[in-house]
């Protein structure tokens, strides 16, 4: 069995790291760079860094702030934010970044996650999903929806169709970020998550809502997730990465520690 892992996620504002709770009222609340080099030193297993308004504003990522970040870190970093081509991808990889999240983009062409699965290899190709939950239909029969662009625009897709489409087409691996729970600290969406992982065969990483230590054990267990990615709780000095992963290690699951 491969370890879980415990991922932190930098949403990055104009090169400022940012927090919000369901995705607005947004706020800065430090330095990215310096999180990074933190949470890396205390043994953090992943990296991601969100460009959050690079698709909502038509921009690319800010590549200066994501080199930054990879010169204070050696350990997989995961970038996204922007990612609508190959040239794009190949950018990134060249700023640092050993993994490409693709989101907003290839729900509009989902044929971007072909090729940049044929141009850098399926396991260094993302695919995240913002899901918001909904009522039942024909159209979104899992009662999960996906919404792109940060946010703001629900797309009548259904998530657990997009979750397998994404797979079949080449993403190695799929974030699974829930609207609802995001920045609530009150714990992540389980039956989300646990109806994506059981489906598809590629790694899922849960995200959004993580408060608590349990909240981590819950969504790597009954969740099914390979891993937890956190935020406010690592952001706010609420709790160290070091204490997370020794917590998770004395629930008797497989984690990479450090000692």
């Amino acid at each position: 069995m491969l370890s879980k892992r415990v991922i932190a996620c930098l949403d990055v504002r104009d090169g400022h790291l940012a927090k919000s709770v369901k995705f607005v009222n947004t706020q800065n609340i430090g330095d990215p760079v310096e999180k990074a080099h933190e949470y890396y030193l205390d043994g953090l297993d992943e990296l991601v860094f969100y460009d959050i308004t690079a698709s909502s504003e038509k921009r690319n990522i800010m590549l200066d702030v994501v080199e930054s970040v990879a010169s204070q870190v050696f350990i997989p970093l995961s970038v996204g934010g922007g990612v609508r081509s190959v040239s794009d991808a190949t950018d990134l990889r060249l700023a640092g970044a050993e993994k490409i999240n693709v989101n907003s983009a290839a729900v509009k062409r989902p044929e971007l996650i072909d090729e940049c699965s044929s141009a850098i290899g399926n396991q260094n190709v993302v695919l995240s999903m913002d899901i918001q939950k909904v009522a039942k239909s024909n159209e979104i029969p899992s009662g999960y929806e996906i919404v792109i662009n940060g946010g703001r625009s629900p797309m009548g897709l259904d998530a657990l169709a997009w979750a397998l489409e994404g797979e079949k087409r080449g993403a190695g691996e799929l974030v699974i970020n829930s609207i609802d729970a995001d920045g609530t600290k009150d714990g992540y969406e389980i039956e989300l998550t646990a109806m994506i992982a059981q489906a598809v065969r590629v790694p899922v990483i849960a995200s959004g809502g993580a408060g608590l230590p349990e909240h981590l054990y819950e969504v790597l267990t009954k969740g099914h997730a390979d891993a937890a990615l956190v935020a406010s709780m690592v952001h706010y000095g609420d709790y160290k990465v070091s204490e997370l992963k020794g917590y998770l290690h004395d629930q008797r699951l497989k984690i990479r520690m450090s000692w």
